[in-house]
């Protein structure tokens, strides 16, 4: 089990520490609702170093990166970041990624934690081109400073003008008084704010600056539990639930980063699934009659016949509803759809509705 950098100081803050994607991780301090809420309105800041870094670099930089990930990274210009997924060769997503365009020879990859060494084995794999690849997902700790209030109080940090930065834009810059840390205007809560990453001698100054500019804002420590309500009210994939080595990329709605505009790992199967359909589809839900939809639990028809599974679901803290996202038949994944979800003997009527759950979102 790997410790975070700021393990001690989590524990300290009182955090309730649970094994995560190999790493010890704070789940929550005062409470889910609390830190949802922190989030939503004022500011809180997660400590996600767990996430794993790779630099792709050289001249064949981009043409690696353009055949092993969905979207196209020739769009990028430097200091602008972009969605993408790492499609596998059997219909389903190796990972989902953030592709960060240093330069035309640069590239920074983010990936998620649990797939580090399953992506760096994959991309290593189709490294045909000649590019240079650095796992420097050890070397950094990434803090996620979310919420409404977070580009004040960080602003009080750095000569970059937050306020000029657009969503899915990064700088490196002097930040806190140290140098060469990645600004990012990225978040993965819906509510705004930035990701900084730091290199790990340097994130214990950086983390308690962050706490010190945002006392005023009464900021706090947010663990892993808010952050999963918090994506989840935005109909934000989290691999492992909502996508997986199964589930294609159209078929989880992200035909909007896949584009076949060129060639990638199994491009001609993605582009064929998306001009004759899917079978199935992942939906937006919310419950209609009381309940709480679970990971893993059946989705049925108004015949009670198994038509998918929920991928994720929540009572939402701001909508005060229980929601929830899952794979159901495509003649089903309409909105105003009626389904219902199998709960332990009952079959609890929910509507289909569009996502994101929550429309006024801040970026």
């Amino acid at each position: 089990m790997k410790q975070l950098i700021l393990n001690n100081k989590h524990v300290e803050l009182g955090a309730k520490m649970v094994p995560f994607a190999g790493f010890n991780m704070p789940v929550q301090y005062e409470g889910v609702i609390a830190e949802h809420e922190t989030v939503r309105n004022s500011v809180g800041v997660f400590d996600v170093s767990h996430m794993g870094e790779f630099l792709v670099s050289g001249e064949g930089a981009l043409a690696l990166i353009q055949a092993v990930c969905s979207n196209d990274a020739s769009k990028l210009a430097d200091g602008k970041i972009q969605y993408s997924c790492l499609p596998n060769d059997k219909g389903g997503i190796v990972d989902d990624l953030l592709v960060y365009r240093v330069s035309d020879v640069e590239y920074m990859l983010v990936v998620n934690a649990s797939n580090i060494e399953k992506d760096w084995n994959w991309i290593n794999k189709h490294n045909t081109f000649g590019a240079t690849l650095r796992n420097i997902s050890d070397d950094y700790c990434l803090f996620a400073v979310q919420g409404p209030k977070a580009k004040k109080i960080l602003q009080s940090l750095t000569k970059v003008d937050l306020s000029t930065m657009l969503y899915y834009s990064f700088v490196i810059d002097q930040f806190a008084g140290v140098e060469d840390v990645i600004i990012s205007a990225t978040g993965y809560t819906g509510a705004g704010g930035f990701e900084i990453y730091v290199y790990n001698s340097d994130a214990e100054k950086v983390w308690d600056a962050i706490m010190k500019a945002g006392a005023q804002e009464n900021i706090k420590a947010i663990g892993l539990a808010a952050r999963d309500t918090l994506r989840l009210e935005m109909g934000y994939c989290l691999y492992g639930n909502d996508i997986n080595d199964s589930s294609s990329p159209i078929e989880a709605g992200l035909s909007w980063i896949t584009k076949f505009s060129k060639s990638f790992v199994n491009s001609a199967a993605l582009k064929k699934q998306k001009e004759e359909g899917v079978q199935k589809k992942l939906v937006g839900f919310e419950l209609i009659d009381k309940g709480i939809p679970r990971h893993d639990y059946e989705i049925v028809n108004s015949a009670g016949e198994k038509i998918g599974i929920v991928t994720s679901g929540t009572m939402s803290p701001t909508l005060k509803k229980a929601i929830g996202m899952g794979y159901v038949s495509s003649e089903l994944s309409s909105v105003n759809s009626e389904i219902f979800i199998k709960v332990r003997d009952k079959n609890l009527k929910a509507i289909v509705v569009s996502l994101p759950f929550l429309s006024a979102a801040v970026k």
